[in-house]
């Protein structure tokens, strides 16, 4: 059974990163990171390993995506409330993300999303119950 995941991003100030992921209250893992590259905990279960570009690169052969121009990835992330989902993008927001749409709420789910400074998209969600079945 699989029971931790390590994304990795690439980054093009690894520190401006460090900084806009704990000011949203996670945690730098000094212990897996390095001039190149950091560990940002997100939860027990839960890290994002950030490279920079060329430390991203020695992992793959095709180029970083530009992010001002398309869409790599769209990471999600299940939160305990609603107010945490708002919490986490009104951090983001003032640590220099942005976001390009408004919570939406579904009854069952509450959604909202922000963009870190790299581009990446990170949607956010808290899951009230389960939806109606069909």
């Amino acid at each position: 059974m699989i029971n931790r995941i390590f994304l990795n991003l690439p980054v093009a100030d690894l520190q401006r990163s460090i900084d806009f992921f704990t000011a949203l209250g996670f945690t730098y893992n000094p212990q897996f990171s390095d001039d190149s590259a950091a560990c940002i905990v997100i939860s027990d279960a839960i890290s994002v390993m950030l490279g920079t570009h060329a430390k991203f690169r020695e992992f793959t052969p095709k180029a970083v995506c530009d992010t001002s121009q398309a869409v790599e990835v769209l990471l999600s992330l299940s939160c305990e409330s609603r107010e945490q989902v708002d919490d986490l993008v009104a951090r983001a927001l003032v640590a220099g993300g942005s976001t390009y749409d408004k919570p939406e709420d579904f009854g069952f789910m509450y959604t909202h999303s922000f963009v870190d400074p790299d581009g990446h998209g990170w949607g956010l969600l808290h899951m009230a119950s389960q939806p109606a079945q069909p």
